[in-house]
Formats: structure tokens, C-alpha cells, sequence
């Protein structure tokens, strides 16, 4: 077994058991709502309708949440703590990273390997020592420790600033040994980027990362190639059915399952208690986007199709577990 770091602190990896790995607990713009709060409204009934809704995906028997929140994605551990506190049944597994689809945060245009040019050497990435230590430390002053990695690559394509954070994300990883997991664009075979940059050139093992969002695509055969390669595929929006449909989504499952690539596999819905990223009017038009979902619709739906009880236990505790076990740097 191996140690865990959650935001309550370290457990054993036997202790993960059932793992949705890409659920977020809240999303948010941190410079809008601290000048304009009256949207976000009072902090103890946000934590308290937190616990409210997890404390109903706990009572499913879902044991750990991955919360791949980081910068650029609102990320605030202590309020992520006080709603830990209040849920001793469900374990919390904080991010370190960056979030971006084009360019980095102004703090790191002027810093780092943007100074190569100006001073004629490579300036080594600050971000690196962040995310390190985050993961060694813990962030900010919180003593919480990051239990893995996250990144992002979207329809824009390897960007200067998406490809520098990866390589940031990719070093941290090399020094360290967590995980990571990779927001992508299948839809433009984001994927095939993160091969090159992660792992043919910084050396990364594909089975070291998740590339997420990988269920937004019914390209089974593009979804093949890259479980073939190795990596692990988040099949994690599930309920996010506006560009897609939910049988889309669970039919694309069903066959990757019976192709064999079950042990590749992890599932989650990538939902949240809190996300300002969208009117709330629109939340409506998702009416299946919520953390009860794969329990209550998509598991039933497959298992009628041939997934079958030792699937879903690899898709659920198998996989994320043997991707948080073996951690040690290389």
C-alpha cells in the first residue's frame, strides 16, 4: 500500500475504495466574486449545501473524490477544508497545476523561460517549484498536500503557455512521482499532443497520466490508439450532454469495455456544488449533470449492455488506485 495525501491528511491506498476521479466542489472566478459577492452570497450555506450534496454521493457508497481545482479554476483549500471536516466519509484528493487553454497568468510572463531571450540561458520555471511544493509541503499555509498533477489542453491546440505548463506540469511529476491528469480535447485529438510533449519528450509514462474528457468523443478507434499507448482514459463527463447524448456517452463506454480496455478506464461526471462559469438559469438544460448520476443512470444502463460487476470495480477502485500507488520519481 502507499500513502494518499487528502485534504484531511495521508491515508493507506486500500482506503480510496470507490473513486470518482474528476468531480470538482466548487469552480469559481475568484477576481469577480470577491468585488462583486453578492451572486456567490454567504460562505456557510455554499460549504453546508457542499456537504449537503457530497454527503449524498458518500451515502452511494463513493468513498474518494479527486478535485483536480487548481489555478485558474478557483482553487481555495481552506474553504475545501472546512467542507472535508464535516464528511469523514468521503476522502478529498487535492490538485496542484495550472489551468489555461492558450496563455499563462501575467505573474509568469515575465519569469522563468520567458527571460531565455532577455538573458541568453535557460531560466529555470517557477511553476515547478510551486507544484513541488505544494505536493512535498503542502498549499499555502494550509498543511494540505497535493495528491496530484493537472494540466489542460483544449481546442487551441499546444500553445506556447499550454505547452510550458505542461513541461512545468511533466517536471514536477519527474521529481515527485504523483500523478496527473490532463484536461483534453478529443474532439482535435488533444491527446496526441500530450504524447509528444509529456512523455516523448519530458518522459512521462502514459500510465501516469489521465487524459480527461476522453468520453466527450464516440471515436472509438482514436480512443483505442491512446488506451493502446498506454494512458488512462477518463470517460468523466458524464450528464454534460449538450454537444453529445448520454447513450452517446455510455455506448462509447460500453464498447471501450468490450475491447478490453476496462483497466484503463476511470469514471466521474466532472460535476460541482458551485460552478460560476454558467448561469444558473442554464443548469436546467443538464438536468442529469450531478454527482448521483453514474449511480442512478449510467451503471444500470451499461450493465443491461454487458458491463459487467468486475468492470465497473476496475473502472471504480482498480484503476485509481494502482494510478495513485505508484509514485516513486524516476
Amino acid at each position: 500500500m502507499s500513502q494518499i495525501n487528502t485534504v484531511r491528511g495521508p491515508i493507506d491506498s486500500a482506503e480510496l475504495g470507490r473513486t470518482y476521479m474528476h468531480e470538482h466542489v466548487f469552480v469559481l472566478t475568484p477576481d469577480v466574486q470577491q468585488n462583486y459577492p453578492d451572486e456567490w452570497g454567504s460562505e456557510d450555506e455554499r460549504v453546508a449545501d457542499a456537504v449537503t450534496k457530497l454527503r449524498a454521493l458518500a451515502e452511494q457508497g463513493v468513498r474518494t473524490i479527486v478535485d483536480p481545482t487548481v489555478v485558474g479554476l478557483g482553487r481555495y483549500i481552506p474553504r475545501i477544508q472546512r467542507v472535508a471536516e464535516q464528511l469523514p466519509e468521503l476522502n478529498i484528493v487535492a490538485a496542484t497545476g495550472l489551468y489555461t487553454y492558450d496563455d499563462v497568468p501575467f505573474f509568469f510572463h515575465y519569469r522563468g523561460p520567458a527571460l531565455d531571450a532577455i538573458v541568453g540561458a535557460e531560466v529555470p520555471d517557477p511553476m515547478v517549484d510551486m507544484f513541488v511544493k505544494d505536493i512535498e509541503e503542502g498549499i499555502g499555509d494550509t498543511g494540505v498536500r497535493a495528491g496530484l498533477l493537472k494540466c489542460a489542453i483544449d481546442h487551441q491546440g499546444p500553445t506556447p503557455g499550454v505547452e510550458r505548463v505542461m513541461r512545468a506540469v511533466a517536471k514536477a511529476h519527474r521529481r515527485t512521482g504523483v500523478p496527473i491528469t490532463v484536461h483534453t480535447h478529443p474532439g482535435s485529438e488533444a491527446g496526441v499532443h500530450v504524447k509528444r510533449v509529456m512523455c516523448d519528450e519530458e518522459g512521462v509514462r502514459p500510465d501516469r497520466i489521465v487524459l480527461g474528457h476522453s468520453g466527450d468523443s464516440t471515436d472509438i478507434e482514436h480512443l483505442t490508439s491512446l488506451a493502446e499507448a498506454g494512458f488512462v482514459l477518463g470517460m468523466d463527463r458524464f450528464g454534460i450532454n449538450l454537444e453529445t447524448t448520454f447513450e452517446a456517452r455510455a455506448d462509447t463506454l460500453v464498447e471501450m469495455c468490450r475491447r478490453g480496455f476496462a483497466g484503463q478506464m476511470v469514471l466521474s461526471q466532472d460535476a460541482s456544488c458551485y460552478i460560476d462559469w454558467i448561469d444558473p438559469a442554464l443548469m436546467s438544460a443538464l438536468p442529469q449533470w450531478h454527482y448521483l448520476h453514474i449511480e442512478n443512470d449510467v451503471l444500470p444502463y451499461v450493465r443491461e449492455r454487458g458491463v459487467t460487476e468486475k468492470m465497473i470495480t476496475e473502472m471504480l477502485v482498480e484503476v485509481p488506485r494502482r494510478y495513485f500507488e505508484n509514485v516513486d520519481p524516476y
